[in-house]
C-alpha cells in the first residue's frame, strides 16, 4: 500500500514537471475518430456514453477507449482494454501494449472522462497523441483544451456541452 502510494507521488510529480511545457496541436479537421479513457471507479455507464455520442454524429466504429480500475481480479476478462496502477513502472512508463497501442494512435478527439486525478490517469492523457483533449475542469487545466464544469455522473449534459462547444468551434 504504502509503495502505491510512492509510485503514485513520484508518477504524479513527473507529469506535472512534463505538464509546464505543453504544446497543444491546433487543427481544423473536422473530429471523426474519438478515444476516451475512462476511470471506472466512479463511471459505470460506458455504453451509455458511446450512445449518446453515436446520437449526435459520431460512428461507434471511431470511438476506441481504454479503461482505468484501481483494482483488477486476475480471474476477470474484459471485452475492452484495462490497465491499473499495476501497470505503470516508477519510471512512469507502461508496460501494457494496450496502453502503449491507445497512447500511440492518433485520434481527433480524447475525451479525458475523470473527474479525479489519478497519476495513471494523467500520464495517458497527456501522452496521448490526440489533437484536441476534452475533460473534466476539476482536474488539471494543462492536460485539456476544453474542460466541461460538470460531475462524470451526469453523462449526458457532459455529450450536449462538448457538442455544443464543438459546433461553436467548428469541429464538427
Amino acid at each position: 500500500m504504502f509503495l502505491n502510494y510512492l509510485k503514485n507521488f513520484f508518477t504524479q510529480k513527473t507529469v506535472k514537471k512534463n505538464l509546464s511545457n505543453v504544446k497543444h496541436i491546433d487543427s481544423s479537421k473536422p473530429i471523426e475518430t474519438v478515444g476516451i479513457i475512462f476511470d471506472e471507479s466512479y463511471f459505470y455507464e460506458r455504453s451509455a456514453l458511446v450512445a449518446e455520442l453515436v446520437k449526435n454524429g459520431i460512428q461507434e466504429s471511431n470511438v476506441k477507449f481504454l479503461v482505468f480500475k484501481d483494482k483488477i481480479n486476475k480471474k476477470e476478462t474484459f471485452e475492452y482494454p484495462v490497465f491499473s496502477h499495476k501497470d505503470l513502472s516508477w519510471r512512469a512508463t507502461f508496460d501494457k501494449s494496450e496502453v502503449k497501442d491507445f497512447v500511440a494512435q492518433k485520434f481527433d478527439l480524447l475525451i479525458n472522462y475523470y473527474d479525479t486525478e489519478k497519476a495513471a490517469l494523467l500520464l495517458v492523457s497527456h501522452q496521448s497523441k490526440a489533437t484536441f483533449k476534452v475533460g473534466f475542469a476539476s482536474v488539471d487545466k494543462k492536460i485539456n483544451n476544453l474542460m466541461i464544469n460538470t460531475n462524470a455522473e451526469r453523462y449526458q449534459v457532459f455529450v450536449e456541452e462538448l457538442f455544443k462547444y464543438l459546433k461553436i468551434l467548428k469541429k464538427i
